[in-house]
């Protein structure tokens, strides 16, 4: 029978812990110390760092055991302490697992960490094939005893290293599996000169389990590793690479590489037929949480894609449950835009506190003045303000305007978005901007953790669900949510096959009509538009009156707007605050008549809460019937 560590090497995605070394180093162990020997002399040390990983959401951890093998121990005077410190590492792992499987109700397995011996082998040094495979034979062996649940033989230095410590582990462990992961160069290739294929090739052939690459010179590296093994062997993918190349800062090396980039990473693995995700040397609990987040969204997208297509066909569990009305009778923006009729949205940004009376008062201004539509974004930039939902059912409650109600996926799990969006529903909310949302990093509270269970497009695929009166689990909620779906699009982004790709998964989950950042470049805009004829849907331009040359430099080197340098130049003449105001307001209104006859609508900003300046630029739209 098949058994659950089986499985892991059966296709799904595993996702595994980060490095040990580092954290035990910013647990301030020195670097001259054997990190092997905390097993036994720092155990609660050791168990501290396991935990942190299983916390972060890792499926497999490893044990503290790479470096104890007799060659590497011999350096310290431990050679006779392989077999202790093994056996210790694997227990320690095990009360991990155990511990926070009973807590949280994970399951996870334990992983036999079993690193290269540190040494060249014949015939470019002078230690036998025979004695690597015996230190690796007693170090699995300790292992093995230990109860470690599988293998992984890391860092491997030579494919001739690689093939002996899987020929050890057939020989005194035959029941564990083992991945054998190689580390490579610049180049991408193995460090005695071996491609990725031969090593890949060679190992496939030894009996291994799984490959990969690890450690190395970072992501971008491991991932044409992946790419290039992929094309030779059909066993599991593994990649864990470090998080970049370490740079010396106070005499320390430092990993640079973000959660978020790694997070990025995580996907193309994937993508790129890895199914073992990890990190190697600077990678932290952080980032394997949100590796986590990047995993998890993908296969919500991938849960979407499926949903539609099986709509497309008239299958599939979404159309168990039961029709939701036509867009145009779901809110008035549905109907507006289902009419064709240009439609015109402002932004009011929640307060930092509890007191709303001044955003209610410039919504009661903007709809006086014929404004649709009160956008309402959901803590932007990761700040803390009042809560977005309070303020669209206060402004519809006492103006009588309809609301937009963005919503985030940075601070809630699965179970909370569902909830809110029921309660949402119950409270007349009718129209939902699907967005990732910024990390907590960007914030006031750099601090807080991010949760990530899903991405933009994993959250239009559950609210389509609602939509049809199925909640995530696909039980029935007793009718239609009722919502408008929209979503958000960058046409300035660097990557914009990237945004388009990710833009039409977006349209498959459920998208109905989207809002763009705010846009100063009207060739990017009109070049998306082109590149989304094919899944096109209503797109409502975001407008954005600039109020100073500082303002538009933020907007470009901090939240990634296009900014071209003309406007920057125009707003730098602008001889005082009065003079740049009017600029901006003026470059605003060109913008809003050049994009009137591509778009379905405009979303207008209010910085620093300037309702004043949004109706300013919408009465070009008056000037101009």
């Amino acid at each position: 029978m098949e058994s659950a560590v089986d499985k892991l090497f059966a296709g799904e995605t595993v996702l595994c812990d980060g490095a040990m070394g580092t954290m035990l180093y910013s647990c301030g162990v020195f670097i001259n110390r054997c990190y092997d020997e905390l097993n036994v002399t720092q155990p609660e040390t050791v168990r501290s760092v396991h935990e942190l990983y299983l916390q972060a959401g890792a499926q497999v951890i490893e044990t503290n055991t790479f470096g104890a093998n007799a060659f590497r121990l011999d350096g310290f005077g431990l050679r006779d302490k392989v077999e202790e410190f093994n056996r210790a590492g694997a227990a320690i792992a095990r009360q991990c697992v155990q511990a926070i499987g009973e807590k949280q109700g994970n399951v996870a397995y334990v992983a036999g960490a079993v690193g290269s011996l540190g040494l060249r082998l014949e015939p470019a040094g002078k230690t036998t094939l025979r004695e690597a495979h015996d230190a690796f034979a007693e170090q699995i062996r300790a292992l093995a005893e230990g109860g470690v649940d599988l293998l992984v033989a890391e860092t491997m230095m030579s494919v001739a290293e690689a093939e002996q410590a899987v020929l050890a582990a057939r020989s005194v462990a035959p029941q564990l599996k083992i991945a054998v992961l190689m580390t490579v160069d610049e180049e991408g290739n193995c460090l005695d000169g071996s491609s990725p294929e031969t090593a890949a090739e060679r190992l496939t052939a030894a009996g291994a389990d799984a490959v990969g690459c690890n450690c190395s010179v970072g992501p971008a590296t491991v991932l044409s590793v992946i790419e290039r093994m992929r094309a030779v062997t059909a066993l599991p993918l593994v990649a864990m690479p470090n998080a970049g190349m370490p740079r010396q800062i106070e005499g320390r090396n430092i990993y640079l590489t973000s959660p978020e980039y790694m997070a990025s990473f995580a996907r193309k693995f994937l993508r790129a037929g890895a199914s073992w995700i990890g990190g190697c040397c600077g990678t932290t609990p952080e980032h394997i949480r949100a590796m986590r987040g990047a995993l998890r969204a993908m296969g919500a997208q991938e849960t979407g894609e499926a949903a539609s297509r099986a709509s497309a066909n008239g299958v599939g569990d979404v159309d168990a449950g039961i029709e939701p009305k036509p867009f145009a009778e779901r809110s008035g923006i549905g109907r507006r835009i289902a009419d064709g009729e240009f439609v015109t949205m402002v932004e009011i940004v929640p307060p930092k506190g509890f007191d709303c009376s001044k955003e209610v008062a410039g919504a009661a201004l903007l709809a006086q003045h014929g404004v649709h539509v009160i956008n309402v974004p959901d803590s932007p930039r990761a700040s803390a303000r009042m809560s977005a939902q309070s303020l669209c059912v206060q402004i519809q409650q006492q103006v009588g305007i309809e609301t937009v109600l963005h919503y985030t996926c940075r601070d809630r799990n699965i179970l909370s978005i569902q909830s809110d969006l029921l309660g949402a529903a119950s409270l007349g909310l009718k129209n939902i901007l699907c967005l990732t949302g910024d990390p907590p990093k960007m914030g006031n509270y750099p601090d807080a953790t991010p949760v990530f269970d899903v991405d933009a497009i994993g959250l239009a695929n559950i609210v389509r669900g609602l939509n049809h009166g199925l909640d995530i689990g696909k039980k029935s909620i007793g009718g239609s949510a009722g919502f408008t779906i929209s979503v958000a699009a960058n046409p300035g982004v660097a990557d914009i096959d990237h945004e388009v790709r990710r833009f039409e998964h977006k349209v498959e989950a459920g998208a109905e009509f989207c809002i763009t950042q705010p846009v100063f470049d009207l060739k990017l805009l009109e070049q998306f538009l082109r590149r989304i004829e094919g899944f096109r849907i209503p797109v409502i331009a975001g407008i954005w009156p600039l109020t100073s040359l500082r303002n538009a430099e933020v907007l470009k080197n901090e939240l990634r707007v296009s900014m071209p340098d003309t406007i920057l130049q125009r707003m730098a003449a602008a001889p005082n605050r009065e003079a740049a105001l009017a600029e901006g307001l003026i470059i605003a209104r060109e913008m809003l008549a050049s994009v009137r006859g591509d778009v379905q609508g405009v979303q207008v900003s209010a910085p620093f809460g300037k309702y004043s300046a949004a109706l300013d630029v919408l009465a070009v739209l008056g000037e101009e019937a």
